[in-house]
Order: C-alpha cells, then sequence, then structure tokens
C-alpha cells in the first residue's frame, strides 16, 4: 500500500496498531536475522523495547516464537501464515504442471514471483537437483532491480509506481554487473517493457544468468512474471534468448490462458 494511503489508513478507526506492529516483528527475522533479542528487534522495527518485548512473549506464548537465554528465533508454526495464503489461492499449484513439462524439456530451474514492496516474493517453484550457492524456496525474497523477474515486473509498473518504487529503495552493490544506477536502470526497464521479456547477467550473484517474462491476466494486465535461471558456465546469454525463451514464453501463455480458465477473480 502506497506510503499516503496507509497514513491516511493508520488514522481511520479500522486500523489496529497491535497488529501492525506483530507483523512487523515477524517480518523483522530473515535470513540474515535468523535469532534476534529484544534489542534487536527494536532496533530493525524503530518499536521501542518494551513493545518489543510483549509482542515476542506474546509470538512465544502463542507458539510462533522460542527463546534460549533471551535470544528469540521463529518456530515452524509461521509457516501456516505463509501456507494459508498458498492454500487459499489455487493459482500457483495450476502453473506447476507447466513449470515441470519446461524444467523436463529444458533441465533448468524454473520460478514465478509476485513484486512485493521493493523485493519479488517467490509463489512458485521448480528446480533441478544443480546446487547454486542462493537457497531459493516458495516464500524467497529478492531485490527487484538485480533479478530478471524484478525487471518484468518493474517494467510493467505505472510510470508513478515506479518512482515510488526508486524513491523507497537504495540500490546495492551484489556483484560487479550488479547496475545501480537510476537512469541506467530506468532505460533498461523501458527496453524490457518494449520488448516484454528481461534478462540478467550475473547481477546477483556470480554464475548466475536468468531470463524472465511476464503472467497476464485475461484483460492483459501483468501479475507475476516466471523465470529460467541457469548457471554461466553452462549455458551463454545467447542460448538463454534463443533456445529457452520460445519455451518460456509458451509456458508463460499456457499458464495465463490456465488462470483465465479457472475464473479466479484476483488475475482475470
Amino acid at each position: 500500500m502506497p506510503t499516503e494511503k496507509l497514513d491516511n489508513f493508520k488514522e481511520s478507526g479500522d486500523y489496529i496498531q497491535s497488529l501492525d506492529r506483530g507483523l512487523q516483528v515477524i517480518q523483522a527475522f530473515s535470513q540474515n536475522n535468523q535469532v534476534l533479542t529484544v534489542s534487536h528487534v527494536s532496533q530493525i522495527t524503530g518499536l521501542s523495547r518494551p513493545t518489543a518485548r510483549r509482542i515476542l512473549l506474546t509470538l512465544e506464548h502463542l507458539g510462533f516464537a522460542e527463546s534460549t537465554n533471551g535470544v528469540f528465533s521463529l518456530t515452524a508454526r509461521t509457516l501456516s501464515l505463509g501456507y494459508a495464503y498458498l492454500s487459499s489461492n489455487n493459482t500457483w499449484s495450476i502453473a506447476q504442471t507447466f513449470m515441470r513439462d519446461f524444467v523436463n524439456k529444458t533441465g533448468e530451474s524454473c520460478s514465478i514471483s509476485i513484486l512485493d514492496g521493493t523485493d519479488i516474493i517467490y509463489v512458485a517453484r521448480v528446480s533441478t537437483k544443480r546446487i547454486m550457492s542462493i537457497n531459493l524456496d516458495v516464500g524467497s525474497r529478492l531485490p527487484a532491480y538485480a533479478t530478471s523477474m524484478g525487471h518484468v515486473l518493474l517494467a510493467n509498473l505505472p510510470k508513478d509506481k515506479l518512482e515510488t518504487y526508486f524513491d523507497s529503495t537504495q540500490l546495492e552493490r551484489f556483484t560487479d554487473k550488479t547496475i545501480i544506477d537510476k537512469n541506467q536502470l530506468t532505460n533498461l526497464l523501458e527496453d524490457v517493457r518494449q520488448k516484454q521479456w528481461g534478462g540478467v547477467d550475473q547481477q546477483l550473484e556470480e554464475g548466475l544468468r536468468s531470463i524472465a517474462v511476464p503472467l497476464r491476466n485475461a484483460s492483459g494486465k501483468v501479475f507475476a512474471a516466471i523465470n529460467c535461471s541457469a548457471h554461466a558456465g553452462r549455458i551463454t546469454k545467447e542460448a538463454l534468448r534463443e533456445e529457452l525463451l520460445p519455451l518460456l514464453q509458451e509456458t508463460a501463455e499456457k499458464i495465463s490462458e490456465a488462470m483465465a480458465i479457472t475464473n479466479n477473480s484476483r488475475y482475470v
């Protein structure tokens, strides 16, 4: 939700501050912050230490967190929050069949993501057995500006929302190929918008290349992106574009058509 709308909503009688703060605490935990003290949670969320402590203790009492000597971590029960979304929306299970066909044909991993704030979040994935240093699965988050799916999703945003994205994002370098210049990235996104596919070459991780295309609803609006990722030592940029892009586009068309047939109101 845009900041202005969120601020206005907070002034309404429908806003529940305690729920907002509880979700902030849960989201303070991440791959880089798997265990946190009350002080750390307070620093990350901006909440006071007493408030952070009460929320952590409540989460622990409810079974969503556990602690040892004042150090907290989330429990597996928090997965139920994500599974509630996945189980209430069969969109991504529909996509799995087409994704598996793509992976069987190409031997390369295939993923679907949506834009969530300044990140992309993985909502479906079919991987190969080849191991990359980045451990990706459903629920994984990556910075949109450094990923092929992120480029596709950002390129299809209205101009005002894209500008809001840049205002909210700190462009950091992951490799020497990461694009962190706003003007250069804006020009790249315009190119992606024109051709309706995007690719990145080792911008997020050395040795990782990927290519992505949009998923569209029945009215043509982009609601997600699907990609293929591969090791740079195994496949060239040209092979990704010439051999795998047509198959990925075909897969995206099949998934988009299947979404429309299911009459899922969220995507048609």
